[in-house]
């Protein structure tokens, strides 16, 4: 388990493109439009689990349940209602009626032919949710029966996330996986394809077969539009011509507050930027170099220099606003007595710190501010630059001693994250950082059997004393999603999961 799902996320954000203003249509008054530097990659799924595409399959594919976008509680979506066995091992999921956009019925067997794809298929990016999974059958055409090997609390919520939507056997068998997700998939979720041109922009039109009655709520078009640069982003968005900016400049938010027609946000997210520490080679294989890095980090200096004070310092190694975040929990203060005192008894004084970069403005910031830290306390940081494909092939062999990057988690239960950046044994090298604690190990595994949700708090609690204090990563903030919005738009946000509300969207006259 574990799996690079959250590599792209940031690979996406590095290397977007660059959208040719010139080429592009005309603006249309009866459509709602995203500029976003995150590309639309591929529309199968299964196959990536970067940010544009994330965005995407939840407009295109429902799932079989549906996380409410104000209470954030789980609700019936294909599924209209389950059934848990008494031992928390079988599932039974009982499906609507409901149809995919070409009219014909999504059945039991499109559910068990979507979530194999994603368990079982080389391709699938992301088939961590699933592992807990032994078998999966359709009883019936309206019942799915799901069977585990070992109690798995998340479940349920896993079943909600981005790579989960429900896409047709038929089609798939018929047209073959390259072809039938290639221009006009046929969906489940709120929206059909109208139009895409990868690198530029994708259509999309209101699904006429969608199952939620009287949604998508506008009978608008949906435009989302590759715009790579900031400041472009921006412009159109003043200009009236774009209705949502995504991933807005943490120095243009003052500006975007005081716009009269543009709503700027500061959105709930569960983002958490970090730094990794290889613990595979020194300096960072010693503990107690580990920990003086830590402590020469003035992590509250460093959110506020960073994201203009928008963002909160981080605790613990695991994201502010899942459940169970220990809020409560000191962290490790800024301390540069401690952590010369720390470093000089590692014998590590001296050591070289290649700290690897990306080009991104963030990345670049945040690599200077740990040189400067860490040089004050007696290490020999250099800042290495890398591109996005190189960064992701250094850090997945070890191949180098620090980096500062971000990673989000995809449900609101904490199992996700801490198979993602803390777990050993789980698949991801504790987020490529090679932090292995057997007894971390075992609690990611007493945690996810829990069904007692204080008995679950105290562990997850556990997990992130140990690997806090152990300096599995260094945690420096938690992020808002900061998105800015025309005013003529109603009902719509990005969920903490990366998830649009378009279908709750309607446009003011």
């Amino acid at each position: 388990m574990g799996n690079f799902r959250k590599v792209s996320l940031i690979t996406a954000g590095l290397v977007a493109a660059i959208a040719g203003l010139g080429a592009l249509p005309a603006y249309s008054a009866d459509a709602i439009r995203i500029v976003s530097p995150y590309q639309t990659t591929t529309l199968d799924p299964m196959r990536s689990a970067a940010a544009g595409n994330i965005e995407t399959y939840g407009q295109l594919y429902s799932r079989l349940l549906l996380r409410n976008p104000s209470t954030g509680a789980l609700e019936p979506g294909l599924a209209q209602s389950w059934d848990i066995s008494a031992d928390g091992l079988t599932y039974t999921f009982h499906l609507r009626d409901a149809l995919f956009s070409d009219g014909s019925p999504i059945t039991a067997s499109d559910v068990v032919f979507s979530l194999e794809r994603i368990r079982g298929d080389k391709q699938s990016a992301y088939p961590a949710p699933l592992g807990a999974v032994e078998s999966m059958s359709a009883a019936d055409p309206k019942t799915v029966v799901v069977k585990l090997k070992s109690p798995f609390a998340p479940f349920l919520g896993n079943l909600e996330i981005w790579n989960m939507g429900i896409v047709s056997k038929a089609d798939v068998e018929k047209r073959g996986p390259e072809k039938a997700f290639s221009t006009e998939p046929v969906t489940s979720g709120p929206y059909a394809v109208k139009e895409w041109k990868p690198n530029e922009m994708l259509v999309l039109q209101p699904n006429a077969h969608y199952w939620r009655q009287g949604y998508p709520k506008s009978d608008a078009t949906v435009e989302l539009r590759e715009v790579a640069s900031p400041e472009t982003r921006i412009a159109m968005l003043k200009a009236g011509e774009a209705d949502v900016m995504r991933a807005v400049q943490w120095a243009q938010i003052d500006d975007l507050k005081t716009a009269e027609k543009i709503d700027m946000r500061l959105e709930p997210s569960t983002t958490i930027y970090i730094t990794l520490l290889n613990s595979k080679r020194d300096p960072f294989s010693n503990m107690m170099a580990r920990q003086a890095a830590a402590y020469a980090i003035d992590n509250k200096a460093m959110a506020a220099a960073i994201t203009r004070g928008y963002a909160q310092p981080a605790n613990t190694t695991l994201p502010g606003s899942i459940d169970f975040h220990d809020k409560d929990y000191p962290g490790i203060p800024y301390d540069v007595a401690k952590a010369k005192q720390l470093l000089a008894e590692s014998g590590m004084v001296g050591r070289e710190v290649k700290i690897l970069a990306t080009s991104g403005a963030t990345e670049q910031q945040m690599a200077l501010l740990l040189q400067a830290q860490w040089q004050a306390i007696g290490l020999k940081p250099v800042i290495v630059n890398v591109d996005s494909g190189a960064w992701w092939d250094a850090t997945g062999k070890g191949d180098y001693d620090a980096a500062a990057n971000w990673w989000y988690n995809e449900t609101p239960d904490p199992d996700l994250a801490v198979r993602w950046a803390v777990c050993g044994s789980c698949g991801s090298n504790s987020y490529n950082t090679f932090y292995s604690n057997p007894k971390v190990d075992e609690l990611v595994e007493q945690g996810t059997k829990e069904g007692d949700r204080a008995k679950r708090a105290e562990i997850y609690k556990e997990i992130q004393r140990i690997t806090t204090e152990e300096v599995a990563q260094i945690p420096l903030y938690y992020a808002p999603n900061a998105v800015a919005y025309s005013k003529r738009l109603e009902g719509i946000k990005l969920t903490p999961s990366l998830q649009w509300t378009l279908e709750e969207t309607t446009i003011a006259k």
